[in-house]
């Protein structure tokens, strides 16, 4: 406030004074605006390159050059520079982030558990230590189990604090962060099938490798043996007192295999150690422990050994291969081997997996494969998982998903079935499912599987399926109307339904009978939209809220990946209901290159086909705004990894569609990751994205790369990328392709190019990812506002 002035006479001037005398205020002249901050200037260090006939220079490659001191110390410059542009730019929301991040919190599901996985006598689980970090992996009796069930709601399930005398911690992993600097970070987990010893593999971020470790579950002590460095995959064998596991060089490839007897002094012993350099070796158990199968796999050729577990040293049978690298699994029952995979059918491509079975004992000269199931092209087999019992299949008609089971053994000596031959009986599932997702069900010997039913209006549902009688429990989900999550092991089923919560706010919540999968329909809707794209037709998934969604008037927020045959993820996130309660239309482009619609809809946006990927999402984009979908000048784009890719070449084609783009942790140099990598790569990094060598797949990679096609002189939108200090992510493609859209692009102060860096996994840790997500959200929403 301005000083407050005062008429006073000199002394001796005397004048009576009123009772309430009246301020004079200078008049305020208005305050200039602050000037908006600047964006970071790293250094330019020109470096030149040549392939294929084509020169390049790259003015940032510096920041890649991890052994260079002198880059590193510029590096650590650069980046503290960005984090504070990115606070300046962001400090007028910083009330609209701390709301966004106590609503994002409220919904958080805090459970005290995983829903208990039964296998054998023991329920399996996770939960949650008061004020720790990091969860207790724990075991308790089923026989005993039921005692300690507490029916009293919205706490229903299990009642840890009586309960803790029949409970058996496994493994703390507060206690591994202490062995492992602080962080815990688990890849494998397997416990013997005598239940024994849990064999687990420890990320050790200081050597950046997995470290394989034994537990005596008995004595809740470590085994001195095995432990191994670089471990890559485990499996049980010998009923529990052999274990098999791969090791990988120091390029991170997976080419040794070993078998250690537990318990034995004994050095263990070297199975197979492939020094082919594009080999890679993957191994597993069958679910019912009798075999271990050896995968090894390379651009040009898939071979499966079996190795009898009951004795692991016998050697390894051939039992399969191809001439292509393809998606293979084998399992089996009751004396039959089972292929599910990929591979060409009599030297022609097929477009979807298909199951072989063939018995378990000929020679390989006499082994021969055949089809479980009729080619059916309106009935698309996605997954399979096996029981001693049933047999079940997660199936696609179009862009329906499907759960079924059907009983086991099939019948021999028919040939191939029709699918309704064999009587499947289907679970009954939700409208606008997007992926069925099998659990680990280990228990072979029980015909109850758990699975994960995802779609974009309705909050994760884990399912116990019985396929001996159809029923099924909804065994956790999260009930953001009850605001609580429901733990109704055993409780609530296809017969019954969950009682009213007390805390439920029941004036504005209709708790319907006939809802028993807590979907949220009533209050967001979820359309599908067929895009044309040169020729093919796009699966456009849209989800908006029903009562705060305006006509024309939505900013809207378009995902996509598209990229190694993975579906789109479109399951239902609470960090999005903050945008879909204030009007925002959240849009899904399952582009080519993506899964879920075939293999040839995988080749068809990778490689040289990359650019495919890249139009669909862009006819996608448009087809938001020119059908009014999403408000013009209002569509974001979110990219994750390789979908950072899409949307970024995306934004070079097209930067006046889009107003503004998230890209998170996002691959952008693809020409120079891909020809110089700095971090180890596999076949499938090249297959997706082509191989430089190759002069079509160097030259279509450079025609689609957002680091090498920035537009010059252009006005790009809002874009906030975010990566990690952790180098397995590679903060200098981000930091890249940041420096140089900032150098090409015309400056908009309202347009900001924003990288905000983060020190560990955000997905590992809630308070992060809740932050992290209230700062991307607010700034979609600052920047739809400017």
């Amino acid at each position: 406030m301005r000083h407050l002035l005062v008429t006073l006479r000199r002394r001796y001037c005397y004048h009576p004074k009123p009772l309430i005398q009246r301020a004079h205020y200078k008049p305020q002249n208005p305050q200039p605006p602050p000037a908006p901050p600047s964006p970071p200037k790293p250094p330019k260090k020109p470096a030149k390159f040549s392939l294929h006939g084509e020169s390049w220079e790259d003015p940032y490659s510096w920041m890649s050059q991890l052994n260079d001191k002198v880059a590193m110390r510029h590096m650590d410059v650069y980046m503290e520079q960005e984090e504070k542009y990115i606070e300046a730019v962001m400090s007028d929301t910083e009330r609209l982030q701390s709301k966004l991040q106590s609503e994002m919190a409220s919904r958080f599901s805090f459970d005290l558990s995983t829903p208990p996985l039964r296998w054998g006598p023991w329920l399996y689980y996770r939960r949650a230590e008061e004020g720790k970090q990091y969860p207790v992996l724990c075991r308790r009796l089923a026989s005993l189990n039921e005692e300690f069930i507490s029916h009293k709601s919205p706490s229903a399930g299990f009642d840890f604090t009586s309960g803790q005398r029949i409970e058996q911690k496994l493994l703390d992993y507060n206690q591994e962060a202490e062995r492992f600097g602080g962080y815990a970070y688990e890849e494998l987990s397997e416990v013997s099938p005598d239940h024994r010893y849990l064999a687990y593999t420890m990320y050790d971020k200081d050597n950046d490798y997995f470290k394989l470790s034994v537990r005596d579950l008995n004595f809740g002590t470590l085994c001195s043996k095995p432990q191994a460095d670089r471990v890559s995959n485990i499996a049980w064998a010998k009923n529990g007192q052999a274990l098999l596991y791969v090791v990988t060089n120091h390029d991170k490839r997976p080419y040794r295999l070993y078998c250690s007897m537990v318990g034995s002094d004994e050095d263990d012993i070297l199975l197979l150690e492939d020094p082919q350099e594009n080999v890679y070796v993957n191994i597993r158990h069958t679910k019912d422990f009798q075999f271990v199968t050896v995968n090894t796999f390379s651009t040009t050729s898939s071979k499966i050994f079996l190795i009898n577990a009951a004795d692991p040293l016998s050697g390894m049978t051939l039992v399969w291969e191809c001439e292509t690298r393809v998606h293979c699994i084998v399992e089996h029952h009751q004396g039959f081997l089972y292929l599910f995979t990929d591979a060409a059918k009599e030297g022609q491509p097929v477009d979807n997996h298909y199951l072989l079975r063939s018995p378990v004992d000929p020679s390989p000269s006499l082994r021969k494969w055949e089809n479980v199931f009729a080619d059916d092209d309106e009935l698309i087999v996605e997954d399979v998982d096996f029981s001693n019992s049933h047999l079940a299949l997660i199936v696609r008609e179009n862009r329906v998903f499907k759960l079924c089971s059907v009983s086991l053994p099939l019948p021999s000596g028919k040939g191939s079935f029709h699918l309704k031959e064999l009587y499947p009986q289907f679970l009954p599932l939700p409208s606008n499912v997007t992926q069925i997702s099998p659990g680990p069900n280990y228990d072979y010997l029980s015909s109850t599987m758990r699975f994960t039913i995802s779609s974009p209006v309705m909050p994760d549902a884990v399912v116990d399926y019985d396929l001996s009688n159809g029923k099924w429990n909804i065994v956790q989900q999260q009930n953001l109307l009850h605001e609580r999550t429901r733990v109704l092991y055993g409780s609530a089923s296809s017969g019954s339904r969950g009682e009213k919560s007390p805390l439920s706010r029941v004036d504005e919540v209709n708790i319907a009978n006939d809802n028993p999968w807590n979907d949220l329909v009533e209050y967001y809707g979820c359309d599908q939209y067929s895009v044309p794209s040169d020729g093919v037709v796009v699966p456009l998934t849209i989800v908006y809220s029903r009562h705060r969604r305006k006509e024309d008037q939505s900013p809207g927020l378009l995902h996509g990946h598209g990229a190694y045959g993975e579906i789109l993820d479109k399951r239902w996130r609470n960090e999005l209901k903050s945008l879909l309660d204030r009007g925002w239309v959240i849009a899904y482009a399952d582009v080519r290159g993506g899964g879920g619609f075939g293999k040839k809809w995988h080749h068809d946006g990778q490689r040289s086909n990359k650019i495919n990927s890249i139009r669909d999402y862009i006819c996608c984009a448009k087809f938001l705004v020119d059908n009014k979908i999403v408000q013009e000048n209002k569509l974001s784009g979110w990219g994750y990894s390789a979908g950072g890719l899409l949307v970024a070449a995306a934004i070079n084609s097209c930067p006046d569609l889009f107003r503004a783009a998230v890209l998170k942790v996002p691959f952008l140099d693809p020409t120079n990751t891909l020809l110089y990598p700095i971090l180890p790569l596999t076949p499938v990094d090249y297959e997706e994205f082509g191989y430089p060598g190759d002069v079509e797949d160097f030259q279509a990679m450079r025609a689609y790369s957002p680091y090498d096609n920035i537009q010059k002189g252009v006005h790009y939108p809002s874009v906030l990328v975010t990566s990690s200090f952790n180098t397995r992510f590679g903060v200098w493609e981000a930091a890249k392709w940041v420096a140089l859209v900032r150098e090409n692009s015309i400056y908009d102060p309202k347009r900001p190019i924003l990288l905000n860096l983060t020190t560990d996994i955000v997905e590992e840790n809630r308070y992060l990812h809740c932050k992290e997500s209230a700062l991307e959200t607010a700034f979609l929403i600052k920047m739809m506002d400017l």
